[in-house]
């Protein structure tokens, strides 16, 4: 009993040592100002956050506050709940108004759409899809007549200016001029995989229904869809998709934006089946349109057409490929040398088997580039070289 005793003593007695040591060695240091500079170092303040404080409790509020103006970390396979509280302020409402002549109430009456919108910087710049905003575009006659409205989550309203916009691949830049706007992380869309989970927020039907959030999974990625006459390559997700969902976000189970959602199939009996345009690409053409007001450098063939199947090769006795039903006589192609009529089946060495072969040459090309057709007329093969221009 009595080693007992003299064993626990000794324990105490080493323990008040220690914190008699740790606390000279603290004054010591903090003397010259190391343990400070340890301490934000440890915490990862950044230098904004390199001040004179009277206190250490000042510090750690200090820290605190800056910590929670981050953007929220979240590790893979979150819940939904974590998910929509980090993207879900950083998607807004966008309702778009022509007005009238004959004044408010007409101008209320007037309104034309109501979309989704993500925020991409503090500076104000907002995401989403052309058709939203289409009508504020100064290429619409009427553009000086249409208003743009932004509400966001916390319950904050304000106007925005059109930027630009693509109309080709639906897709649109915003600005809006608020402090302290809460802002998304994008992420990469090229990392997805088939499976992989998704969440859909935006407002469908309307403001009613803003910050409305649905789940889901990617079905398919690749997909392509014919809009505005060209071909986009879009996710595809069973996560719903509704009429005013348009530009809102598709994020990744770390909350992190991969899409910009756009379509849905509205077919009868067909549901499960919603589309969003790449956060890669949309990334792409949101960096154009804030500093040019457009996409520039963007190759393109000039010509319109169909592509011939194996099935349809064999009926008309021709060639698999793409049949060109017009050339567009200022465009590239026809300044090369093609004519309607011609079927491209090579580009660059490679079989052409569909359309979108040609839309993926023009997407992963700039004006100044050179491809190397081969085209069938007349059943003969000819070469062509096809400077963009």
């Amino acid at each position: 009993m009595d080693n007992r005793k003299l064993s626990s003593s000794g324990l105490v007695l080493i323990m008040l040592s220690a914190f008699v040591i740790a606390g000279m060695a603290y004054l010591i240091l903090n003397r010259n100002g190391v343990f400070d500079k340890n301490l934000k170092s440890s915490m990862g303040v950044s230098s904004s956050l390199e001040y004179d404080y009277k206190s250490e409790e000042e510090l750690v509020d200090r820290i605190e506050d800056y910590n929670k103006a981050s953007i929220k970390v979240l590790k893979k396979g979150s819940s939904v709940t974590e998910i929509a509280e980090k993207a879900g302020p950083s998607v807004i409402g966008i309702k778009m108004s022509v007005a009238d002549d004959g004044g408010i109430f007409e101008a209320i009456s007037q309104f034309k759409a109501e979309g989704s919108g993500i925020i991409i910087d503090e500076e104000g710049y907002v995401l989403t899809n052309y058709h939203v905003v289409k009508y504020a575009d100064p290429a619409y006659f009427l553009h000086e007549s249409v208003v743009l409205e932004v509400f966001l989550l916390d319950g904050r309203q304000s106007r925005a200016q059109f930027v630009g916009g693509d109309e080709r691949n639906d897709i649109a830049v915003i600005k809006i001029e608020l402090d302290k706007l809460p802002v998304a992380e994008m992420g990469d869309s090229s990392l997805l995989e088939i499976g992989e989970p998704v969440v859909a927020i935006g407002n469908p039907l309307g403001m009613e229904f803003a910050g409305s959030v649905t789940t889901g999974v990617v079905s398919a990625l690749n997909r392509s869809l014919m809009i505005n006459d060209t071909y986009l390559e879009l996710i595809q997700t069973d996560a719903a998709i509704n009429p005013g969902n348009s530009g809102g976000a598709l994020v990744n189970s770390r909350g992190r934006v991969i899409g910009i959602n756009s379509v849905k199939v509205a077919v009868h009996g067909v549901e499960g089946i919603g589309f969003a345009i790449p956060a890669n690409d949309a990334r792409n053409i949101a960096k154009q349109l804030i500093e040019h007001g457009r996409v520039v450098n963007r190759a393109s063939f000039g010509i319109r057409g169909r592509e011939i199947t194996q099935v349809f090769a064999r009926l008309l006795n021709t060639h698999t490929g793409f049949f060109v039903s017009e050339v567009h006589m200022d465009k590239s192609a026809y300044k090369a040398g093609m004519r309607k009529g011609d079927i491209i089946v090579a580009i660059n060495g490679r079989e052409v088997k569909s359309i979108k072969d040609i839309y993926r040459t023009e997407k992963n090309h700039t004006i100044g580039e050179t491809v190397n057709l081969v085209i069938v007329r007349d059943e003969k093969r000819i070469a062509l070289d096809i400077l963009f221009l």
